[in-house]
């Protein structure tokens, strides 16, 4: 089977670029601002939307950004997966875009409790197989539980679920004995649909040798879940089959700033240069 042939069912174009909504902070988490309440929520993320759409985007992805300090999985509350599946609906209203979610942290079974629910295409798992030590202490694999969860939604052919291994923000030392080949070689064998490589922080890309031993090693796609920018896209683009950005496509890299159009649109510009002349080549 062609090691994209999961993506194709969700994206139209070579490479997708997946578009970040990074949420306000969200009823029940501590930087809630009840006076202006879910409207502003909802208006800030459709406005971020629409101008990653007219910037060229392939897809869009929702996450909880806001809800710092994060929960652990068993922690977060019906009041979050309420609040990003009224956002989500929302956002549905807007375009046809694929989307996806990510709910921090690591709540994999919420995400595809709100996948489910709004006709979503893909959520994110920052642990799906082995553990590592987060700023909110163990986070375990999701795996498990979540394609159960996703068995029992009866979505196995509707939702993927994309697995990070060695994820930023992380330590990894539970794992240490373990190379990164042989831990996205764990996530695959997790049954993961593609299989996601970040830097060591938001912003930062990962190893550009590191990604071509996996993308050697692994037959699922593989998507750069952080840090693809304008300086290395030409580098690093050619060695993966997608990616997911954020602070790139933000007002001075900043995730809490809103997303600038023109900067999606150079972005995007020189993607289009590296699907053409990829495409010149095979």
């Amino acid at each position: 089977m062609e090691r994209t042939v999961k993506l194709k069912r969700v994206f139209t174009s070579e490479k997708p670029i997946i578009g970040m909504v990074h949420l306000q902070s969200l009823p029940g988490s501590p930087g809630y601002q009840a006076d202006q309440g879910m409207k502003a929520i909802i208006a800030a993320a459709r406005e971020d939307t629409l101008r990653m759409i007219e910037g060229g985007v392939d897809g869009i992805q929702i996450e909880n950004q806001g809800d710092w300090p994060f929960l652990k999985p068993e922690e977060i509350g019906f009041e979050t997966v309420a609040a990003v599946t009224s956002v989500v609906a929302h956002l549905r209203v807007q375009h046809d875009l694929p989307m996806g979610i990510n709910i921090h942290l690591n709540g994999v079974n919420q995400a595809l409790a709100i996948a489910a629910a709004t006709d979503c295409q893909w959520v994110r798992a920052f642990e799906l197989a082995n553990a590592y030590i987060s700023s909110s202490g163990l986070i375990e694999a999701a795996g498990p539980k979540a394609l159960r969860y996703r068995r029992l939604l009866q979505a196995e052919n509707k939702i993927l679920i994309f697995g990070d291994f060695h994820v930023k923000h992380g330590s990894h030392q539970l794992v240490a004995d373990k190379s990164v080949v042989e831990q996205a070689g764990d996530v695959v064998a997790a049954l993961a649909d593609g299989i996601i490589v970040t830097g060591t922080r938001t912003g930062l890309a990962p190893n550009q040798e590191e990604l071509s031993a996996i993308r050697k090693a692994v037959s699922v796609p593989l998507i750069i879940g952080s840090g693809l920018s304008l300086q290395n896209i030409e580098e690093l683009l050619p060695l993966v089959d997608g990616a997911i950005v954020g602070s790139s496509f933000k007002v001075n890299g900043d995730l809490k700033n809103p997303v600038d159009c023109s900067l999606v649109k150079k972005f995007m510009e020189a993607v289009k240069r590296v699907r053409e002349y990829q495409g010149n080549i095979t």
